[in-house]
């Protein structure tokens, strides 16, 4: 199986500036992000990126990058852009890689990609966790999916999915059965031909609100394929924190 996975970087992050360069244990971020990917098994590892020195970064270290506008409000954005340019065939699989992600399995960007190319009927596919705490359950900041019987998603939330109705008047405190809820990965493995159609689509109201573009996908009617992760991956990093915890699990 041929699959190609493409990391979207840019400078401007909010919480922690520069942090794809940003050193962890003396080596920048996004070459981490870089070597998981290229042990997955991809054909081909890209950085998608509209800065200059992070293309130096990766080409110093031997893996490619591509310059992109710096107008995109999206990492998919990105990387439509690249596989735009470079002219890849529509049924090309492309794995989207946060480069925020430096303990994402190999076998998990693998396992994404093969799931893809076994579901000729979906144009993404994507993974989740099973969640073990009512903390992360009720947590906006970990999404929340439900899939079918089929495996295919059927919606993502910040929200705590499914809402248990007993008691739901009193609010967030009535949900206490959270287990068999499922945690999103936010790694996407898409078409290219699907890649572009929902770079080219406005988003949705539904997306809006949430704050999730996997909504616009599940809104043009694309199926999303699910699965259950081979290995629960590690945290990203998303703040001066998170780095100080990554960088001790890495010394582990």
């Amino acid at each position: 199986m041929h699959f190609a996975v493409l990391i979207p970087a840019r400078m401007a992050s909010q919480r922690l500036p520069g942090k794809p360069l940003v050193a962890l244990l003396g080596k920048p971020l996004i070459l981490y992000v870089c070597e998981q990917a290229r042990d997955s098994g991809a054909t081909q590892v890209l950085v998608a990126t509209d800065d200059q020195r992070i293309y130096d970064a990766c080409a110093a270290a031997g893996f490619r990058a591509e310059l992109t506008s710096t107008e995109h409000a999206s990492g998919t954005d990105r990387i439509a852009e690249v596989v735009t340019k470079l002219g890849w065939d529509d049924a090309e699989i492309v794995v989207n890689l946060q480069c925020d992600e430096p303990l994402m399995p190999a076998a998990n960007i693998q396992q994404v990609a093969q799931l893809l190319d076994a579901r000729e009927d979906a144009q993404l596919a994507t993974l989740c966790t099973p969640i073990h705490e009512l903390e992360d359950y009720l947590n906006p900041n970990v999404v929340k999916l439900v899939p079918d019987q089929t495996g295919n998603a059927l919606y993502f939330s910040r929200a705590p999915i499914p809402w248990n109705r007993e008691g739901a008047t009193a609010g967030l405190a009535s949900q206490q059965h959270w287990q068999g809820s499922l945690r999103h990965i936010g790694m996407y493995a898409y078409r290219a031909r699907a890649l572009r159609q929902l770079a080219a689509a406005p988003p949705c109201e539904a997306e809006q609100l949430e704050k999730l573009e996997q909504l616009r996908a599940l809104w043009l009617g694309m199926k999303i394929a699910v699965d259950v992760a081979r290995e629960t991956p590690g945290p990203s990093v998303d703040t001066p924190e998170d780095l100080k915890r990554v960088a001790r699990l890495l010394q582990i």
